[in-house]
């Protein structure tokens, strides 16, 4: 497939590029910075420059013109509740309207275990802005009739991976950044996780067996 990385530089979108480029698919990584094009070549994607807060509908059709496929691992890092509404939930919401009409109907979310409408995070906390984005793009993208697919990955390490992961524990663990990044590769093409909420932390099951237990 062809599929567009939105994030394309973040920690698990490195570690994804590379899988998805081996398993034969067309990997294109948007980035802000055009300093950071050697870093995702080396992934065996092609980067695409570019600034997702600035994109109205026409520039979001062009970026995604073509693609079979998006994986959203953006995020604008926190600090800021007014970026953070701006990219985690309209740049989200934006990027899963333009797939819509320009046929890219498979659709990977990355969010976070326990993400929802009852998130429980105090709006006095610095993560509720986070929490209330992906809350509303997670819901958006249930809305739409793209074959999407999110994933919920509990407390992010730099642990080695395992390839081995849990999909049926209640409460949130850990889980390395590399095994998130194989569950990307993993469910990307598989018709079994559409219309799926995967919420998962380290475990002892391979990630191929996980995905498809839910």
């Amino acid at each position: 497939m062809k599929i567009t990385i939105v994030g394309g530089h973040g920690k698990v979108a490195l570690l994804a590029e590379p899988l998805l480029a081996k398993a034969g698919h067309e990997v294109s990584a948007v980035i802000r910075n055009p300093e950071h094009r050697a870093e995702i070549e080396e992934a065996g994607a092609t980067p695409v420059v570019t600034d997702i807060e600035t994109l109205d509908d026409a520039g979001w059709d062009a970026l995604l013109a073509g693609s079979d496929a998006v994986v959203w691992s953006a995020g604008a890092g926190g600090g800021d509740p007014e970026r953070t509404y701006r990219v985690d939930r309209d740049g989200a919401i934006a990027s899963m309207e333009a797939a819509g009409r320009q046929g890219a109907r498979r659709y990977v979310m990355v969010s976070y275990f326990g993400a929802g409408p009852d998130h429980g995070v105090d709006p006095e906390n610095g993560f509720f802005a986070y929490a209330e984005s992906k809350a509303a793009a997670d819901q958006h993208l249930q809305g739409t009739d793209l074959d999407w697919t999110i994933l919920g990955p509990s407390g992010l390490t730099l642990e080695e991976p395992t390839g081995r992961i849990d999909t049926q524990a209640a409460e949130s663990g850990t889980v390395s950044r590399a095994d998130v990044a194989a569950v990307i590769a993993e469910v990307v093409d598989r018709e079994d996780t559409h219309g799926r909420f995967l919420a998962f932390n380290s475990g002892e099951t391979p990630i191929a067996e996980a995905v498809g237990r839910g």
